[in-house]
């Protein structure tokens, strides 16, 4: 396994991280989950990704029954939550502690930032960052980040209104992929920024679920290899089963830094499939967007605004 700074937080983590929603799918369960994640941590993965929203709950209760027997104190544990509000973070942070069953989360991230106005919602003085801040000293969180997979520029602007309340996010999550450098790139306008300002940068839909491949353009471990050779800190992957985790490890026993003419070889065969966001549906479409199907989620609208409106 590869080792990797995630940003300036001083932590190191596993180039490669669990990603946590295809851990209670309807073709796994809990004895699976269980030793999918045992086993991937005894292998070398420390970054394990969850989520408050994933499969009702499931995902992080799977995962902390695994991380049982001292597997805890071996990880990196990542979730993120939906809510806008701090009513509503705050909320579904002590749900995910008590799934997770521990204290303290390592990382939690805001989840799906994907409309203009989520960061102006989060950083309202009653948004869900005043939460996780308040919930950071308290002891319940060690470091806060962002996730989105929608549009490069949203990311930008919710880095933007973060510098306008003085704050700096330890991690950014998004979609990295071989499709991604033709498409509204988070590659091209997110990643150099991120490594500007030394913010842990986390890939993920390398393969989006397995519906690049469908391109047959590119392997599984092409997929891998790229996302691997861009200055991420973790590439976060779904593993639903041991072969999987097996392809996972081989594309870190394989990797070597890729030189230009070969990324660009690559990108070459990928140019006409991505071109289109054909295959990045989670760009393209409402079919991944969660709080998009679960407003509620979300929380209220800020009282600031609810009262501007009706003065």
């Amino acid at each position: 396994m590869l080792y990797r700074e995630l940003g300036s937080t001083g932590e190191r983590v596993s180039a490669i991280g669990l990603g946590g929603w295809h851990l209670s799918l309807k073709h796994v369960d809990e004895q699976l989950a269980i030793r999918l994640v045992r086993t991937a941590i005894d292998r070398g993965i420390t970054f394990m990704d969850n989520s408050w929203d994933y499969n009702g709950g499931e995902s992080e209760i799977r995962m902390g029954k695994a991380l049982h027997d001292g597997y805890r104190d071996k990880v990196f544990l990542m979730t993120k939550i939906d809510g806008r509000s701090k009513k509503e973070a705050t909320k579904q942070l002590d749900e995910s502690l008590k799934r997770l069953q521990v204290d303290c989360i390592d990382l939690v991230q805001h989840h799906e930032i994907l409309r203009f106005d989520d960061p102006h919602r989060v950083f309202d003085e009653e948004g869900a960052n005043a939460a996780l801040v308040a919930a950071q000293a308290a002891g319940k969180l060690r470091y806060i980040g962002f996730t989105g997979h929608k549009d490069p520029e949203i990311h930008l602007h919710m880095l933007q209104v973060a510098d306008n309340y003085g704050f700096k996010f330890a991690t950014a999550q998004m979609p990295l992929n071989v499709m991604d450098a033709h498409y509204r790139s988070f590659a091209k306008l997110v990643v150099p920024e991120l490594v500007k300002r030394n913010i842990g940068i986390l890939g993920m839909k390398s393969m989006a679920n397995g519906i690049l491949l469908k391109s047959k353009t590119v392997t599984p471990i092409e997929c891998l290899h790229y996302a691997l050779n861009l200055p991420t800190s973790v590439v976060i992957t779904g593993i639903d089963n041991m072969e999987i985790l097996d392809q996972a490890f081989k594309a870190v026993d394989t990797f070597q830094p890729m030189t230009e003419e070969q990324v660009q070889t690559l990108l070459a065969k990928t140019a006409d499939a991505g071109s289109r966001g054909e295959f990045e549906p989670f760009k393209t479409s409402s079919i991944f967007d969660g709080t998009a199907k679960n407003p509620d989620w979300l929380g209220d609208e800020p009282k600031r605004l609810q009262q501007l409106m009706s003065a």
